[in-house]
Formats: C-alpha cells, structure tokens, sequence
C-alpha cells in the first residue's frame, strides 16, 4: 500500500509548502533545470553501428600517424637510450649533482631492495632468500657497458628482472643511471681520476 508521507509522517495531500527563495538560488536553479543539452546530445554507445559512415563503425579509426599529446618521443637516445641500433655511452642532458641527488634517492627506492645500497646485488631482497640474485655492478662486465644499455634494462626489464617503465619516469631513469656510474666509480676509482687540486685532500700515492 502507497503512503504519501509528509511532515511528522502526516500526508501531504492538501497542504502546501511554501519556500522563500533568493533570486540568484532561484536563476541557479532554472539553470541547472534547463541546461540539458550536454546531457541528452545524439550520441553512440561505445562499438554501435552508424548509418552515417560509409563503414558503419561508429569508432572512428585514428588519422594515420596521429600521436597522442606527451607520446611523440621525437629524440631516439633520451627514450630508448640507443643512438641509431647502439646502446649509447652518452646521456641525452647534462648530468649535474642535482640529478645524481635524484637519481641516489630513486636507486633507494625502486633498486636498493635487490641490487643493494652499494651495488653488489646483496640487497634485502636477496639476504631473504631471492635465489635469483643481481650481478655486482662493479664486475668487468656490466663497468664497460655503456649507459643506454642500463637505461634499456630499467625501461624493459631483463631476466628475473621486471621493467620499471611505470614506476620510474624517463628522466629519472636517466637520473638512475647516472648515479649508478657514479656508485661504479666509487668503488672502483683511481687516484688519478681525482682531480689534481683534490689529490692532495686525500693523500696516498697514484693508483688506487
């Protein structure tokens, strides 16, 4: 059974209500009630058929070599870290000590867990029983790779490794990279890669 329910539960029949309204609530609300268009617009549901095509897809295909706004991707070295089919032993921008500061914090983040705070593929990860460990950074091998090459690997991943294209922005992989051949160096640098005038800071003779 219908209840017409109104104040206190008493019906509404034969009463009326009235509201004190001020002119701008009230043109709101005449607005809002007749500002349909955009809601009631000729429109497809998603893969319906057109007449109005000579296809009769509704979805239309995009224009031949249509690229979304931010996916152009124009330079070749700073997105894929080749210079033509080669991994490049160049960066695509300066590395200053802002982006190696970058890169030590996003090496904390996404890379320490696995290959270590130091590189040695002996992070937490691993110390808990990862049986696929990381190589060492610092062996012959990956210390003569150049950094597009590290750049590829963080980008698509390689072996047990996953990719990080969608935890790490492109930049900050570049960043990643240069602190990784910051961290190579330090642990295997020679007096004589310091400069001159910072030799004698840390005393000892040429060599390591």
């Amino acid at each position: 059974m219908k209840r017409e329910i109104g104040v206190g539960g008493r019906p509404l029949r034969g009463r009326f209500c009235v509201l004190s309204v001020t002119p701008g609530l009230l043109s709101a609300a005449v607005a809002l009630g007749c500002r349909q268009d955009m809601h009631d617009q000729p429109r497809y549901k998603p893969l319906a058929k057109s007449g109005f095509f000579a296809d009769e897809r509704s979805a239309r295909p995009l224009v031949e070599d249509t690229v979304a706004r931010g996916q152009l991707k124009e330079d070749a070295l700073l997105y894929t870290g080749k210079a033509d089919t080669d991994f490049s032993a160049s960066f695509p921008f300066p590395v200053d000590r802002a982006l190696l500061d970058r890169g030590q914090e996003r090496y904390g983040i996404h890379c320490s867990p696995c290959h270590g705070l130091t590189g040695q593929g002996d992070g937490i990860v691993v110390r808990r029983g990862f049986r696929n460990k990381p190589s060492s950074f610092h062996s012959d091998r990956l210390r003569e790779r150049p950094a597009g090459y590290f750049f590829d690997v963080i980008t698509n991943g390689f072996g047990a490794m996953q990719d990080y294209s969608a935890q790490i922005a492109v930049r900050d992989r570049w960043a990643v990279v240069a602190y990784l051949r910051a961290l190579q160096l330090s642990q295997n640098a020679r007096l004589d890669d310091v400069p001159p005038a910072k030799r004698a800071e840390l005393g000892g003779s040429s060599g390591r």
